[in-house]
């Protein structure tokens, strides 16, 4: 099925019938009928000219030059012989609009080419002989011109070239030679090809309207097919469509385990960016986006809309994973080019994940889940590249299901406790602040890493209720610690877009007691970019109570100084991932460069991942105050942190710079 725009209604007066005779004419299916009504004459054709010629040099053979009656003539043959065997192998049928367009055309040059040749060749034989052999050259003319026509019907610009030049031509020779008989000849052959000529032009005619009759009814079809599978925004097919051709993909290589792709891409930043500069900008995005992605749509890809910023993408006839993985990189990288908005210009950037058949299942949902998953993964862990989905991400799946079914029927108040990692500011050498730390010890899993069942409570949509029970418990245990030692949480990217969620947690920090001005919330650069405007009014709502907002993970995510100035930011958090090179000059500078920013806007820089003491020494000649890390303090429980408090272990000893 072609996708695209509709192709216009054909011949809605005289004036456009006329147009179709003219080479101009394109539309692909009436070009396609042509050809093929062609193909039954114009072998016919070649082999008259052939034998016409024979007899014309035949009768000349002993007046003229040989070069004249059997070496041009032989030459001409061949050429008639050649083009007669390439239309007879012609298969219209298996050709596209636009190439049976380029062979009429080609067709409509090779008549001049042919009837100046013969032409020519004739009247210069018309120079040998008496009036027998001259007579023969008027009926070679007459008869050739007329055979041409009736045979070049159904492409009547080839015609009239013929008509044109051959009648043209003759009249020319006639009237120079002065000879009333040849004159006459010449008139009459006129009028006769003028008459078939119209003739051939109201046949013609008839048959571009009978074409268009139906080309009509099989728009209007085609039409109401295309309306019910188009992306209306991007022109592409969409999720309805896309499935249609999943499930008859897999159905084709079922019985041959014929090897295909399944691709999910999603940008990066299009939220953000429909957020800030509107719908319309957005739509501008997707429309570029899906013209990008249609470069990539060839015989072996199809691509669709799937909604809202995700796309998906069929590749057939997969010759290994590495060449898919490949193609799906140039997908996000060509993606990830800037978009032009007027005098703006934005970058979405592009993740995308694929699934492999029969490998990552054989069913279409199945590997439409293992595509997103893998999608999942490249948003998380790789963004803005493609990720194959592999056995380690059907192991991952399977123990977050075991985790999932252990989430869902646990009893988290008892398994769930908090651990305190404590900061310090390396100006007093003193705690200020400790940061509350999850731990699920699960009776059948064991212990579960925060990161994974924060993940899944996330993608089950358990994340409100264990974010707000987290919540509870830090608040009840830091109500246990000396006053100028302040908490901090981390909130979820689902939790700051969920009002009810913002507003659960003012409520718990007023039924606590604890001094807002105490905690601090955590937000990551991925919760601020899932919905800017939401998290902007959550933040805002937040600092009225007294809390503190500090940015999480500074560096990792894609964080943009117009956003910094807008948001009442309180500190930023820098990614431990910047301490391991801390040492090196490039280290050095993007500390450097965050810290400046800090200062600047007159935030708490933090450095997190401290766990060495040059690694310390290095962050405090950069001038940052606050420090987090296991050379700081590890985890532990409330009471193992109050009991280092009673035991003087911490603060730490001052470290000499």
């Amino acid at each position: 099925m072609a996708f695209g725009k509709t192709r216009m209604t054909l011949f809605h007066d005289r004036r456009q019938l006329l147009s179709g005779i003219i080479p101009s004419y394109t539309d692909p299916e009436a070009c396609l009928r042509q050809l093929i009504e062609l193909q039954k004459q114009v072998p016919s054709l070649y082999a008259l000219l052939s034998v016409n010629a024979c007899t014309l040099a035949f009768t000349h053979h002993a007046l003229a030059p040989a070069w004249m009656t059997v070496g041009l003539p032989s030459g001409m043959i061949g050429l008639c012989v050649v083009r007669a065997m390439h239309w007879w192998r012609l298969r219209p049928q298996e050709i596209s609009g636009a190439e049976a367009f380029n062979r009429l055309r080609a067709t409509s040059l090779l008549t001049v080419l042919f009837s100046a040749l013969f032409v020519g060749w004739a009247l210069c034989l018309n120079a040998y002989g008496g009036p027998f052999e001259q007579g023969h050259v008027a009926i070679f003319v007459a008869i050739t011109v007329v055979a041409c026509i009736f045979c070049l019907t159904h492409l009547p610009v080839a015609a009239l070239l013929v008509t044109v030049i051959v009648i043209g031509c003759f009249l020319i020779h006639c009237f120079t030679s002065g000879n009333s008989v040849f004159i006459a000849i010449a008139l009459n052959t006129a009028f006769v090809t003028v008459v078939m000529v119209r003739i051939l032009t109201n046949n013609f005619l008839a048959f571009l309207q009978l074409v268009a009759s139906k080309a009509e009814a099989q728009r209007l079809g085609e039409e109401n097919q295309r309306l019910a599978h188009t992306d209306s925004l991007t022109g592409l097919p969409n999720r309805r469509y896309f499935f249609q051709r999943l499930d008859a993909l897999i159905a084709a290589s079922a019985g041959r385990d014929a090897a295909f792709a399944l691709a999910i891409f999603d940008l990066d930043r299009f939220k953000p960016i429909n957020d800030t500069f509107g719908h319309t900008a957005g739509d501008r995005v997707l429309e570029e986006t899906g013209r990008r992605l249609g470069a990539f749509a060839t015989g072996g890809v199809m691509v669709a809309r799937l909604g809202g910023d995700e796309f998906g993408v069929l590749i057939h006839a997969v010759d290994g994973p590495d060449e898919v993985v490949e193609l799906c990189n140039r997908i996000c990288s060509a993606l990830h080019a800037p978009i032009s908005l007027g005098e703006t210009q934005v970058m979405p950037g592009c993740s995308g994940g694929l699934a492999l058949y029969p490998h990552a299942g054989r069913a279409a949902d199945a590997l439409f889940d293992r595509a997103d998953y893998a999608l999942y993964h490249s948003k998380e862990r790789k963004r803005g590249s493609a990720t194959l989905f592999s056995q380690e991400h059907e192991d991952a799946i399977r123990a977050e299901r075991a985790v999932e079914t252990a989430l869902q029927g646990a009893d988290l108040a008892a398994e769930m406790e908090m651990h305190y990692q404590p900061i310090l500011d390396t100006a007093t050498d003193r705690i200020t602040t400790v940061e509350a730390l999850a731990r699920w010890t699960n009776p059948k899993l064991g212990r579960v890493p925060p990161d994974r069942f924060i993940a899944v409570a996330e993608r089950c949509g358990m994340i409100h209720s264990v974010t707000l029970l987290l919540l509870r418990k830090a608040l009840a245990d830091a109500a246990q610690l000396p006053p100028e030692i302040g908490l901090s949480f981390n909130l979820s990217s689902h939790d700051l877009a969920s009002s009810e969620t913002v507003i659960a947690v003012l409520a718990a920090v007023r039924q606590s007691g604890l001094d807002p001005r105490r905690i601090t919330l955590e937000l990551t650069e991925t919760a601020l970019m899932r919905d800017f405007e939401g998290a902007q009014q959550a933040i805002t709502l937040l600092r009225a109570l007294g809390i503190k907002i500090a940015l999480d993970d500074f560096g990792t995510g894609y964080s943009s100084l117009n956003y910094f100035h807008r948001l009442p930011l309180d500190g930023i958090k820098i990614d431990r991932g910047f301490m391991a090179d801390v040492e090196s000059d490039l280290g050095r500078s993007v500390v450097s460069t965050i810290l400046d920013l800090c200062q600047n806007l007159g935030l708490d820089g933090i450095a997190e991942g401290i766990e060495t003491t040059e690694q310390l020494k290095a962050v405090r000649r950069h001038g940052c105050r606050y420090v987090q890390g296991y050379l700081i303090g590890m985890p532990q429980p409330m009471t193992e942190l109050l009991e280092g408090f009673r035991k003087r272990t911490l603060p730490v000893e001052p470290v000499a710079v």
